[in-house]
């Protein structure tokens, strides 16, 4: 499986090139994903606030972005 996010990927970036993630980011518990102060921080800084699994939710975007592009 390609990796296409990785932990340091910003969640701007996350949300404008790979918009099938958002379902993935809402279902791991981050519903501030369209807040200002999440476009600049990183996957791994959000998850960390939230205290949700960063590996497993970088395993779970770019399994969603492989079957949207499969």
């Amino acid at each position: 499986m390609e990796k296409y996010v990785t932990e340091k990927t910003l969640i701007g970036e996350i949300v404008r090139e790979y918009p099938e993630s958002i379902d993935v980011l809402f279902e791991a518990g981050m519903h501030c994903i369209g807040c200002p102060a999440s476009q600049g921080e990183s996957l791994e800084e959000a998850c960390a606030v939230h205290m949700i699994d960063v590996r497993k939710v970088v395993e779970d975007i770019n399994q969603a972005i492989e079957a949207e592009r499969a």
